[in-house]
């Protein structure tokens, strides 16, 4: 019996561009489709249980701001949330 290379079956069509591809890049520098992540240092994320409780503590911080700052102010720092707010 011969020994030889087994013919392989390809099942990609012959009108596909293999050449035009893009390697997807990996880590921080890759393009995200998702929701934005933020990293939190080691010692602040112990005492977070999870995103929902991150999101809370925050939410009420700015509500605490918001009391604090003038009429005026709070109305920039509202536009500029609503500007950046990305929640589902």
């Amino acid at each position: 019996m011969k020994k030889g290379k087994p013919e392989m079956e390809d099942e990609l069509r012959s009108e596909y561009d293999l050449k035009s591809l893009r390697v997807r890049r990996l880590g921080s520098g890759r393009k995200s489709f998702g929701p934005i992540t933020v990293r939190l240092e080691p010692d602040v994320a112990e005492m977070f249980p999870n995103a929902d409780a991150v999101n809370e503590a925050l939410r009420f911080l700015i509500r605490v701001m918001q009391e604090k700052q003038s009429p005026a102010s709070r109305l920039e720092l509202n536009t500029s949330l609503e500007q950046t707010d990305e929640r589902p």
